[in-house]
């Protein structure tokens, strides 16, 4: 029996209204545990990734014996091409509601207002350093190579990004979420 898509659950209780973070948290709480193999089957996957949109893939890190943990599916927002791979937020180095505070800043960068499945943001690494609201993101910039990625990417639409990046799909080795998000804190505090 196929689970029913989290984006689409959750849109229809939106109704395009303006909700609250704990709204969606409460929203995504009801949905119950979400397979992420599944959810990266029940979207539009895309074999290469364009700077500003979203993407949740399965990630194998060439160094992930020497890093002290890191996200086995990453929810990132690619900013830059680089040889082999791409530079990207994964916003799964945030807690839930910090998430939903920077893409409402970061809305201010969004190519359009008709929030669809064309609209993407439009940002650089210069914008990041240079703003101290986005100061927490800093920590969120990794580097993904190609090679080492083992899935497709799921393009997530800009009208289910806060949905997105509340869907507990964070798979961190090494470490529990709340020490990951304890310990980039403190690098950014």
């Amino acid at each position: 029996m196929a689970t029913a898509n989290p984006f689409d659950k959750i849109r229809q209780e939106v109704g395009g209204q303006q909700r609250s973070a704990q709204w969606y948290q409460t929203q995504v709480n009801k949905l119950g545990a979400i397979n992420t193999n599944q959810l990266l089957r029940q979207g539009t996957l895309v074999n290469r990734i364009r700077p500003g949109f979203m993407y949740l893939f399965g990630y194998d890190p060439k160094l992930k014996e020497t890093l002290p943990y890191y996200d086995r599916f990453p929810l990132v927002l690619p900013f830059r091409l680089v040889e082999g791979g791409f530079l990207g937020l994964n916003l799964h180095y945030m807690p839930y509601m910090l998430r939903i505070r920077m893409l409402q800043y970061m809305h201010q960068y969004a190519s359009d207002q008709n929030m669809n499945e064309k609209t993407k943001l439009r940002f650089t690494w210069n914008i990041l350093e240079g703003s101290a609201r986005l100061k927490p993101l800093a920590n969120c910039v990794k580097h993904y190579l190609n090679e080492h990625v083992r899935t497709r990417f799921l393009i997530i639409p800009y009208n289910d990004w806060v949905i997105a990046s509340q869907l507990p799909v964070e798979r961190f080795v090494g470490a529990r979420k709340t020490e990951v998000w304890r310990t980039e804190r403190r690098k950014y505090a």
